[in-house]
């Protein structure tokens, strides 16, 4: 793995871990609870701290095949989780969700920044540096 390749896995590596921080201390230090969307974010974000620490001590180039396919996964339920919120003929389709309501909003800073919002950026940003980082690693 170059160097360069090696500071993209890092900087995946970094947003991962803040991503995963935040939507910790918003469920345990906020209390607020999350929707069954929310967990399948989780679902692709939580492992990405570890596949990206772990292939960037390895100096795995695999590391980005493996990012971009969670990264991607995350980044399309994140992109519907934000839309069944804000957009009103999608929140009147949007199936049930279980005891939290997935079109419920805990903060809408700025007027559009909610939970899967964050979610959605960390998922883009780390989906560009993985493909960044793959090309990078192939000499492209």
């Amino acid at each position: 793995m170059t160097k360069r390749a090696e500071n993209f896995a890092i900087t995946g590596w970094v947003i991962a871990l803040v991503a995963t921080l935040g939507s910790l201390y918003f469920s345990e230090v906020q209390q607020y609870p999350p929707c069954e969307l929310c967990w399948v974010q989780r679902i692709f974000m939580y492992p990405l701290v570890l596949i990206l620490l772990v292939g960037t001590l390895l100096k795995d180039t695999k590391v980005f095949i493996y990012s971009i396919v969670f990264s991607s996964i995350g980044l399309i339920i994140s992109i519907y989780h934000y839309g069944i919120q804000k957009l009103e003929f999608l929140r009147s389709t949007a199936p049930s969700c279980g005891q939290v309501s997935c079109t419920g909003t805990y903060i809408d800073w700025l007027g559009f920044i909610s939970i899967p919002f964050l979610a959605g950026t960390a998922f883009l940003l780390i989906l560009v540096i993985s493909i960044l980082g793959f090309k990078q690693s192939k000499g492209v």
